[in-house]
């Protein structure tokens, strides 16, 4: 754009210096006309020479000067190229000067670019799955310090540097060391691909001329066949995990059923041992505050009077368990003998 207005500037001179130029050799031809007797109107001033010398001269050498010259924007590198020959170092962004008419600075963009391919790429998985990548769409990079090679050797590098045939070949050596799941899985296809098209063009350019920078492949597809299978597939991981989750509840119910029993178990246990010991320091103190004295008590209390119809004999205490307690000699019976009564006994008696 500076080179435009400044060689504007330049013709502006030059289109000055010949209108002056003009006048003047009109003020020349009045003269001649003038010196030969002819009629003619006289047109006084000064001869402009000098100054029509000085306004083409600036413009001259302006629009030299704006042909001498070049601007190269930011994210781009410049070629000198001299007589067709380029030259191997790359000019930065900036003011570049070159001689005009004999070299001139060609412009390389250094700057991140994409490349689409909207055609279809067919591969196959590393289970032979045949698979169909569309939308593929990578970013490459230029090395600066590479620049004045790329423009040298590589033919039409603004649309071929990176070839869609380089592109499949390296999709599709990616897509066979996958399975079918990762084919579609862009985390995993995308770095794989990215680094077999990097390969390809150091292969092809060298080290560190082209940069991949990202590759993007927007859709992958198997054919229907497959397609069903894995919905099938799916569909059974979907429900083998849901069983699993299922069971699992299951367990962890099953197990704090038995948790909740085990804790009652220990509480009724505890329980029951708690009062075992209750009753047993009862009884404890219970035997402890009693004596024969107590146990006497106890039986007159429920005795009701009447004295056994049995014999009785020397060593028979009437008050089983209670007076073999009892220390106190007691005088020795005879025992003796209930004869059955007679008829006689009971008139005896009668009559008494």
């Amino acid at each position: 754009m500076l080179n435009i207005i400044v060689a504007g500037v330049g013709i502006v001179f030059l289109i000055a210096a010949i209108v002056i130029g003009s006048r003047d050799m009109v003020g020349d031809m009045i003269s001649k006309k003038k010196d030969k007797g002819e009629d003619v109107i006289e047109v006084k001033g000064k001869s402009k020479k000098p100054v029509i010398i000085t306004l083409a001269s600036i413009g001259v050498l302006t629009v030299i000067f704006s042909l001498s010259f070049t601007i190269i924007p930011t994210g781009y590198t410049g070629v000198r190229v001299t007589f067709g020959q380029v030259e191997e170092d790359t000019l930065p962004h900036g003011f570049n000067f070159h001689l005009p008419l004999i070299q001139q600075i060609v412009m390389v963009n250094n700057k991140q670019q994409d490349i689409k391919f909207d055609g279809a790429i067919t591969s196959e998985t590393s289970e032979r799955n045949e698979v169909t990548f569309q939308g593929i769409t990578v970013t490459y990079q230029i090395n600066t310090e590479k620049s004045a090679w790329i423009y040298a050797n590589v033919t039409n590098y603004e649309d071929g540097l990176v070839k869609e045939s380089l592109v499949a070949s390296a999709i599709k050596t990616s897509s066979k060391t996958l399975s079918p799941i990762d084919c579609t899985n862009r985390s995993i296809l995308e770095p794989i691909a990215k680094e077999n098209i990097q390969k390809s063009l150091d292969e092809k350019y060298g080290q560190q001329v082209v940069y991949v920078n990202k590759v993007v492949i927007s859709d992958a597809t198997f054919d229907q066949e497959y397609d069903e299978k894995i919905a099938k597939k799916q569909q059974a991981q979907i429900d083998y995990e849901t069983q699993q989750i299922e069971n699992k509840k299951n367990i962890e119910k099953a197990s704090a059923d038995a948790e909740v029993r085990k804790t009652q178990a220990e509480a009724e246990a505890k329980a029951k041992l708690i009062a075992a010991d209750a009753e047993a320091e009862a009884n404890k103190k219970l035997s402890e505050s009693i004596d024969s004295n107590v146990l006497k008590n106890k039986y007159y209390e429920t005795w009701d009077g009447k004295l056994p119809t049995t014999v009785v004999g020397d060593d028979t205490n009437i008050m089983l368990g209670i007076d073999s307690t009892d220390t106190t000699e007691k005088p020795k019976t005879t025992p003796t003998t209930q004869a059955p009564a007679t008829t006689e006994t009971t008139e005896a008696a009668t009559e008494q």
